[in-house]
């Protein structure tokens, strides 16, 4: 794989998974959802999630396996997203208290003008989205 520069780097991973869940299952998501939009982790800029996740392992050693940093929102940061989201979720609000914890972070992360590449695509423990900067 070719190393990008920074201004190569447009994308923004966003991460959500359940406490516990094993760090290569959320790895597995994370490529797939490379692969889904055609890109490669060099061209991605940062891996985002809720701060309630600032100390699972399972993403803070995918970010680490990915040589990212990882970037932290708290909920009402995240909260602010949903009119931005494309499959906001009840549940997840009740939970953590936003409306989804992927595609907002990556949003969150990728600024006010950017994009969902990839709307939220799920495993069985967590989820995964893409933002692309303006």
């Amino acid at each position: 794989m070719t190393a990008h520069v920074n201004s190569d780097r447009r994308y923004v991973l966003g991460l959500g998974c359940e406490r516990g869940t094993d760090w290569n299952d959320v790895l597995l998501l994370a490529e797939r959802a490379f692969r889904e939009i055609g890109i490669e982790s060099g061209q991605v800029l940062a891996v985002a999630s809720i701060d309630a996740r600032m100390e699972e392992p399972a993403i803070i050693e995918t970010a680490a396996h990915l040589r990212l940093p990882a970037r932290f929102f708290e909920a009402a940061v995240l909260e602010r997203e949903t009119p931005r989201l494309k499959n906001p979720s009840e549940i997840v609000f009740a939970r953590v208290g936003c409306h989804g914890v992927a595609e907002a972070a990556a949003l969150a992360a990728a600024g006010p003008d950017a994009e969902l590449a990839l709307p939220k695509i799920k495993s069985n423990f967590a989820t995964a989205a893409i933002a692309r900067i303006a």
